[in-house]
């Protein structure tokens, strides 16, 4: 499962936070000081960091400094708008820089796009019993052929490039029929209900209420 690390030192911005990453399904720990925040990522695996710039102990900078941003990604949260502390983050090797106040479904876009990284160039994806040959365009659970629509196999290859990820319908009508799609939600559903019949993902292939749906990771 996805887990992400919270440093914020507002009790009102880190609950939003906490609640934010619980819609998400993603676990989370939470770290009020630079310092202390710091050490957390150096001694555990992080997916992800939402750092604030302004903390006691160190600020953000700081902590990006002492940390590797390759291995743990980072986006700064902060109320600094100005330009220049904007460019310093990012060169300090921040992925992003939100500024304050932001709307948590920007903010969740914002992290599903830099996790999504770390599987864009794979072209053979495993799921458990399931194998996904995303150039040859093969499905295959415990070495038996599934057949998939075309759009099935677009959608399947979408969830297992973001794994833990609660994704919207409407993002999902975005990335698999793209934007030119005006068909209703519903189609999303319909295709779902299809996976989890033929590739037997009813159990880890879940229904995120008043949002859409997230494949668990099964590892």
């Amino acid at each position: 499962m996805i887990k992400i690390l919270i440093v914020e030192d507002d009790e009102n911005i880190t609950k939003m936070l906490e609640v934010t990453a619980s819609i998400a399904g993603y676990e989370y720990d939470t770290c009020d000081n630079g310092l202390r925040a710091a050490e957390k990522i150096k001694e555990s695996d992080y997916d992800l960091v939402l750092l604030d710039v302004m903390l006691p102990g160190c600020s953000g900078f700081e902590v990006v400094e002492k940390i590797d941003t390759e291995r743990t990604p980072v986006i700064f949260l902060t109320a600094l708008q100005d330009v220049t502390d904007k460019v310093r983050g990012l060169k300090l090797g921040a992925e992003d820089y939100v500024v304050k106040p932001f709307e948590p479904v920007e903010l969740l876009a914002r992290i599903e796009v830099i996790l999504r990284r770390k599987n864009k160039h794979k072209t053979v994806l495993e799921y458990g019993d399931i194998i996904v040959d995303v150039a040859r365009h093969i499905v295959k659970k415990n070495d038996r052929d599934i057949t998939l629509t075309p759009r099935e196999f677009e959608l399947f290859v979408y969830f297992l490039k973001n794994i833990d990820i609660a994704l919207s319908r409407e993002r999902l009508l975005s990335a698999v029929w793209g934007y030119e799609f005006t068909g209703e939600t519903r189609t999303v559903d319909t295709h779902v209900q299809q996976l989890r019949k033929k590739l037997e993902i009813q159990n880890s292939l879940i229904t995120v209420p008043k949002l859409g749906y997230r494949l668990e990771n099964i590892d």
